[in-house]
């Protein structure tokens, strides 16, 4: 576990806020929020793109039906 610090809770307008500390800064400006029991979690938004899309697809384990090619299509030519 990371080392630990105690933080001052604050307003901010309607909402609470803190101040988070150099040493446990996140990357981006977003980051998501959630309750895990009694503690608060904030972990930074993990941006993926398509080569990671990619990656965690797993390849389908299925034979396909082979159907015939469409007869090609014939444009009325008055």
């Amino acid at each position: 576990m990371s080392a630990q610090r105690r933080v001052r809770l604050f307003r901010n307008g309607r909402n609470q806020a803190v101040r988070i500390p150099v040493e446990f800064e996140i990357p981006g400006n977003e980051a998501i929020m959630h309750r895990d029991g009694d503690r608060l979690v904030i972990e930074p938004v993990r941006k993926r793109g398509l080569i990671a899309l990619l990656k965690s697809m797993k390849p389908l384990n299925e034979d396909f039906p082979d159907i015939a090619d469409p007869a090609p299509r014939r444009e009325n030519v008055f």
